[in-house]
């Protein structure tokens, strides 16, 4: 319970340190660099609401590494312009 609990307090952080980010920053750069902060807390919890009792469920993990691949390509779309 207390590692799904530090999980759950670290992506929630991350979604507000990013989300504060992108309301206060206007540089285009720190923007991208803000969402992709943004998706790794989503990731993290994610990742925090697929435990089970211990048991990991493979269907999360899955969405998550399509989502770190999609970022990947979203961030190098971003940065080319």
């Amino acid at each position: 319970m207390t590692s799904e609990l530090i999980y759950i307090c670290a992506g929630s952080s991350l979604v507000g340190l990013a989300l504060y980010q992108l309301a206060i920053y206007g540089d285009m750069l720190l923007r991208v660099l803000s969402l992709n902060v943004l998706a790794i807390g989503i990731a993290v919890l994610i990742f925090a609401s697929a435990r089970n009792a211990g048991v990991t469920d493979p269907v999360p993990q899955a969405f998550v590494l399509t989502g770190i691949v999609v970022l990947v390509g979203v961030t190098a779309a971003l940065l080319a312009l």
